[in-house]
């Protein structure tokens, strides 16, 4: 097969993969507005598409670059390798959102990338103070999720507690269409940087740039994927994140929106790829464990632990074998 053909077929499967992330991403995205009644799923799922797109006129490409020429040496690239981690990446995210496990899609690219990169070359190709920051963040961004989203669960509670129930939801039922546009801004900036770094790979593979920089057609084209995915929605996922791991009202999930925007957008300024749905998560735990600990249904959040732990493994496997598979049928 001509490698311009391959080429083509690997973007557009970049491209299907960053759709299928902005699909299990919609959770994140609209989950708490959607489950506090602020706004209809028809409706939150387009103010979040949104604001996924407007992402693309105000933030950098840190989080491409970190993708695309941080985790496994230049040396190794090839169109046969970006493929198999791309396939791994999708298989893993759909199974994932089919089960409606609100997963990490940027952990699933970056443990396609270090099965493919292990297979082809070895260790000796894995750029490890990378790999560490993001497996670290692994921990961290659900922590400081978890963290930001009692601080202003305490915060607004003590300044508002004057207020009569009526008023604060009244307040904060406004108040969440902004928290849930900045967490959309954050989430279309870590996200869809994160394919902008596969495409570019698959640029330099094939010989069309020298360098790691994005073009403007890759970043429009990203973002617009992206948001068409956030658009069409992944309807398992929200159900688990909005409504399957704490009742929420108003106030709290404009806090734990603030929390996880935050996080995001502090990461993704940082050039850092982190997960929406840790973030978000964690934010969620942490303003349903001021309540009660019990009104946190911990099974729930256990099985999505278990999903993100698995997440760079479980791609990486998959990764890792469509490699051997493709080098089985002549490629390399």
């Amino acid at each position: 097969m001509e490698p311009t053909i391959i080429a083509v077929i690997i973007i557009i499967l970049a491209l299907v993969f960053n759709f299928l992330n902005g699909m299990n991403d919609a959770a994140n995205s609209i989950a708490t507005i959607v489950s506090t009644r602020v706004l209809t799923p028809r409706f939150a799922v387009a103010w979040a598409a949104f604001f996924n797109l407007a992402a693309a006129f105000i933030f950098g490409v840190g989080v491409a670059k970190t993708i695309g020429k941080g985790v496994v040496s230049p040396e190794v690239l090839s169109l046969w390798f970006v493929l198999a981690v791309i396939l791994g990446a999708i298989v893993w995210t759909y199974a994932c959102t089919m089960l409606g496990l609100p997963i990490s899609a940027s952990h699933a690219l970056v443990g396609g990338i270090i099965g493919a990169g292990l297979v082809k070359s070895g260790v000796k190709v894995l750029m490890m103070e990378s790999i560490i920051k993001i497996a670290a963040f692994i921990i961290l961004s659900p922590l400081i999720g978890f963290l930001l989203g009692i601080t202003f669960s305490i915060t607004t509670a003590w300044i508002f507690r004057r207020w009569s129930p009526f008023r604060v939801d009244r307040l904060f039922r406004a108040g969440q269409l902004l928290s849930s546009a900045l967490f959309s801004l954050g989430h279309g900036a870590n996200d869809a940087q994160k394919t902008m770094g596969i495409i570019v790979m698959v640029l330099v593979a094939a010989g069309w740039q020298k360098g790691f920089h994005v073009p403007l057609w890759v970043i429009l084209s990203c973002y617009l994927s992206i948001s068409l995915g956030t658009l069409l929605g992944g309807w398992r996922v929200v159900k688990t994140i909005g409504m399957r791991v704490t009742k929420l009202i108003p106030v709290s999930g404009f806090c734990a929106e603030a929390a996880a925007a935050a996080s995001i957008i502090g990461s993704s300024l940082g050039g850092i790829p982190v997960s929406t749905t840790h973030t978000i998560t964690g934010g969620i735990i942490g303003v349903g464990s001021l309540r009660r600990l019990s009104a946190v249904k911990w099974g729930v959040a256990g099985n999505i632990v278990v999903a993100w732990v698995l997440t760079l493994p479980g791609a990486g496997l998959i990764s890792a074998l469509a490699y051997l598979a493709l080098k089985a049928c002549g490629a390399s």
